[in-house]
């Protein structure tokens, strides 16, 4: 069995790799959590928006995290 010992890779051009596609990822999860929120809560009527104490126009908010119910 092979082990691999990885020191510090946060330096160099490995490490600025990395956290390029950590951002990279972070970004894409945030906008389709965001997407996903935004279709969840359109096919909501008008009646349960208010039951929750929203808005149709509080959703693009609420969705971008902007608002928090």
């Amino acid at each position: 069995m092979a082990a691999f010992e990885i020191t510090n890779v946060s330096t160099g051009l490995v490490g600025r790799i990395g956290n390029a596609i950590a951002s990279i990822s972070a970004t894409v999860a945030a906008w389709n959590d965001a997407r996903v929120t935004r279709n969840a809560l359109t096919t909501l009527t008008d009646r349960e928006l208010d039951d929750i104490g929203l808005v149709r126009g509080d959703i693009d908010s609420v969705a971008q995290g902007l608002r928090h119910y």
